[in-house]
């Protein structure tokens, strides 16, 4: 018979560790003068980031600002009900805003603020701090591993790759 211990179940050992991990992340981030910045925006800052380095890049070829909403919430991984209320959230504490889409009038994009765009590395200084502090003594090879069994997990659940 399998043992029903917290400490043997993947599920609680993935969900304790995802909730440990995410109060150290917000730690961090109030520790740097960053406590409007949410553990839960991470997904979208990053991909909102990743948009607006490539519009740096080709700026000079008139790309377009923003990411439509559902485009957004595919890349942070996040269902539409939930990302509503992330970009109100978000919206609130002054990181993006919503402007209408001139290609489709009923779809909006949603856009970094100044303010979205010029805290990227202050919150990779504060993941980079939490990762340390939670990987603390974890060999490479061992982090390896976790990241491809993460990876699977995520495959088998239909959420695909990241």
């Amino acid at each position: 018979m399998k043992s029903f211990a917290p400490a043997d179940c993947p599920y609680y050992l993935i969900t304790k560790a995802s909730l440990s991990v995410t109060g150290l992340l917000k730690k961090e981030l109030s520790k740097i003068g960053l406590p409007d910045v949410k553990p839960a925006y991470l997904g979208v800052l990053m991909c909102l980031w990743v948009g607006q380095g490539m519009d740096e890049l080709l700026s000079k070829f008139g790309s377009e600002d923003g990411l439509k909403l559902i485009e957004l919430g595919r890349c942070a991984g996040l269902e539409p009900s939930t990302m509503t209320g992330l970009i109100d959230r978000m919206e609130r504490d002054g990181l993006v805003f919503r402007a209408s889409d001139p290609q489709d009038r009923r779809a909006q994009k949603i856009n970094l603020t100044e303010k979205g765009g010029l805290i990227r590395d202050k919150v990779f200084q504060a993941v980079d701090l939490m990762l340390k502090e939670a990987f603390a003594d974890i060999e490479p090879a061992e982090m390896e591993i976790v990241q491809k069994v993460l990876r699977k997990v995520l495959t088998n659940t239909n959420k695909g790759m990241i």
